[in-house]
């Protein structure tokens, strides 16, 4: 186990918790990490490009020319991808780009970004961050502790008062524990776990 602080809004160590080293220092595998952003990135791709083939193609069926005496080669549609607005050879198609890496290397990868972020400095635990309303000036001041990098604050559960008063902050975004993933942790800077998103997870990254 690893002691680490815990901080209020205004960064004082309020008292300490201990973390997993299983998770928050375990052997960070580049090569991992880098495959799990590479399916995340993949899987955002539109895959909409598209092209016509000779099947596809607006023209006539009718024979361009008689097949004989022509001293041309023989032509049977103005569709074929040989002649100028014809049909594409092998062309792009909408596809899905995706693919889905094993629930484990996703766990090791996740773990990986985790303990490299602690490692470095950069992961603090933070006990609460009340949102009474949305008002996004109020949350404005509360991250003002942190407004000199980006930070991501993942959060136990669905807090539409604190989701929707920091989506407008440049800077600042607010993950639940349920959408952890390695891209959003590795783009920001800095980032700051609530203390009652700790156990989930716990209980995520330490299944068999």
């Amino acid at each position: 186990m690893t002691a680490v602080d815990v901080i209020n809004l205004r960064r004082e160590a309020v008292r300490q918790v201990d973390l997993p080293d299983s998770i928050y220092r375990a052997e960070v595998k580049a090569h991992i990490v880098h495959e799990i952003v590479r399916s995340q990135l993949n899987s955002r791709r539109s895959g909409t490009a598209d092209t016509k083939t000779r099947g596809d193609v607006a023209f006539s069926t009718r024979k361009p020319y008689r097949q004989k005496k022509t001293g041309r080669a023989r032509m049977g549609t103005r569709r074929s991808p040989l002649l100028r607005k014809g049909g594409t050879i092998f062309g792009p198609h909408p596809r899905d780009y995706g693919f889905r890496p094993p629930a484990e290397v996703r766990r090791i990868a996740l773990r990986s970004v985790l303990s490299d972020k602690l490692a470095a400095g950069r992961l603090e635990v933070l006990d609460v961050f009340p949102a009474p309303e949305i008002r996004t000036r109020a949350v404005a001041e509360a991250v003002r502790p942190w407004e000199s990098r980006k930070v991501i604050f993942v959060i136990p559960a669905a807090d539409e008062n604190l989701e929707k008063s920091a989506r407008n902050l440049p800077g600042i975004k607010v993950l639940r524990a349920a959408g952890l993933n390695c891209y959003d942790l590795l783009n920001y800077e800095h980032v700051v776990l609530l203390e009652g998103a700790l156990p989930l997870i716990e209980e995520r990254l330490l299944k068999r």
